[in-house]
Formats: C-alpha cells, sequence, structure tokens
C-alpha cells in the first residue's frame, strides 16, 4: 500500500528533505555501522569475541562456531537471541564479554553531533547491542546528543527486527510512529518503522545480518531514503528543516485560526 512518503532512493534534495520528514519530531539511530562507518572494524572484533564465546560454550571448533553465530544471526535478529532461545545463555555475562573491545579507532564526529542536536525533538538510539556499550561508544564519537539508549536489555531482549522491540520504544515515550524517523543500516529493520509509518533511512551499503549484499541489491519499498554517508546527509536534513522552521510566522502574529502545519 503506497504512502505519501515512498520514494525512490535519491541524492539529497532539500526540497524531498522537507517535505519527507515535515512533522517528524522523534530521530530513532540503530548505533553499530551506522553512527560510525563500518570502517572502524568495531564490529568484526565483537564477531570474534561472539565466535570464540560459542566455541567455549558449545564445545566446537572455529568454523562451526562461526557457522552458528551466524546462522543464530540470520534466524533470530541477533547471535545472543539464538543463543538464548537454543542454549538458555545469561545475557549479561555475554553482551558484557563480547563488547569488551578496543574502541580508540573511533573518533569524535563535530559535524555529526552539531546535526543530530539541530534536529527538532527527541533523539533516541535504539540498539540490538546493549545500553552500556553504546554509551561507551557514544562517548569515544563525542555524541552525547541523544535524550535516550535503548538497549536490547530495555526492550527486554527482543532484537531489532522483532515488532516488540520497536514497540517498546514507542510505548517508553509514547510516541507516535507517523511523527519518526528511523536509521539503520540492515534494510530489514526498517521494515517495521515502514509499517508503522515511519520514515526510514538505510545507512551504508546496507546488509542482511551477517550478509553482505551485492552492490545493485534492491531494498524494497520499505527503504524511502538511502545515503552512503550521514555526516553529509544529517547536516542537510537538519538544515532543510532549519530553513522550513524559520520560515513559519511567529505564533504570536498568527490568526487566531491558523492550523499548524
Amino acid at each position: 500500500m503506497d504512502t505519501p512518503f515512498m520514494r525512490p532512493l535519491r541524492d539529497i534534495d532539500t526540497a524531498a528533505l522537507q517535505a519527507d520528514f515535515a512533522g517528524v519530531d522523534a530521530w530513532i539511530f540503530d548505533l553499530d555501522n551506522t553512527l560510525y562507518s563500518p570502517e572502524m572494524r568495531l564490529f568484526s572484533q565483537i564477531e570474534a569475541r561472539m565466535t570464540a564465546y560459542v566455541q567455549r560454550l558449545l564445545d566446537v571448533d572455529a568454523t562451526e562456531a562461526d557457522r552458528l553465530r551466524a546462522h543464530y544471526w540470520r534466524e533470530h535478529g541477533t547471535t545472543l537471541a539464538g543463543l538464548m532461545a537454543h542454549h538458555g545463555i545469561d545475557p549479561e555475562t555475554y553482551l558484557a564479554e563480547v563488547h569488551d573491545i578496543d574502541f580508540t579507532a573511533l573518533t569524535p564526529e563535530p559535524a555529526l553531533a552539531q546535526a543530530i542536536r539541530a534536529l527538532p525533538g527527541l533523539k533516541i538510539i535504539h540498539t540490538n547491542a546493549d545500553a552500556a556499550y553504546a554509551g561507551r561508544v557514544l562517548a569515544r564519537r563525542e555524541l552525547g546528543v541523544f535524550d535516550a539508549i535503548h538497549g536490547i536489555g530495555e526492550v527486554g531482549y527482543h532484537p531489532k527486527p522483532d515488532p516488540r522491540s520497536f514497540a517498546a520504544v514507542l510505548r517508553a515515550h509514547g510516541l507516535d510512529p507517523t511523527r519518526c524517523a528511523m536509521f539503520e543500516d540492515d534494510p530489514r529493520n526498517l521494515e517495521v518503522p515502514f509499517s508503522l509509518g515511519m520514515r526510514t533511512v538505510l545507512v551504508g551499503a546496507g546488509r542482511h545480518g551477517p550478509d553482505e549484499l551485492a552492490e545493485d541489491h534492491s531494498h524494497g519499498s520499505h527503504v524511502l531514503w538511502h545515503t552512503r554517508d550521514i555526516v553529509a546527509f544529517l547536516p542537510a536534513l537538519a538544515a532543510a528543516l532549519g530553513a522550513v522552521a524559520s520560515s513559519q510566522p511567529n505564533p504570536s502574529t498568527a490568526e487566531a485560526d491558523h492550523e499548524p502545519h
């Protein structure tokens, strides 16, 4: 079913940004490979620690452990969810172990922080990682601009793309999904937000969990916007919305029957 916001993937277009994101007052961001580049290779460290955990837990060789890590991620949304479903592991012990990594590759991104800060309304992290890890990533990136962090524990250990994960974030803040935008590096995790009426933005090349996608992969109509460079996209978006706000009449001088946009 078509929506007013369904458009093909395109380059940054100020007028289209203004039209598509008008009325959005809640900005929900994934974390890994979304608010930092995959080239910083944090997630490759995490994957190696996941594989080592599975190898030790199940007493299998590294090849089988890596296969299971990817299989559980593919089938359950995260490796953790698969391990909880099939092996009943303690999630907090697992999360502490796999996120015990070197963060020195992360660098501050002041332009990104400024652009996120300029967006009108709430700024929220929604990640399948844990909130403590997310806090460390944001601190290294100097992105102390978010109003809330929803890690996997805050959503009842229901990982994206499970609808319960998105529902928990919306419920926590009393959000209307039609006034939200979602930024993600995995297009599967944009299907539910799109169905709820959110504006959806795919960041980077896109991948389905552990599986890289072909350069010409068609992500589907649930991806409304696609940017390879969030550091360029968000300032353009913030500037476009700022231009709209500055052009609005002063409420004190507007006519009494004027309806807000």
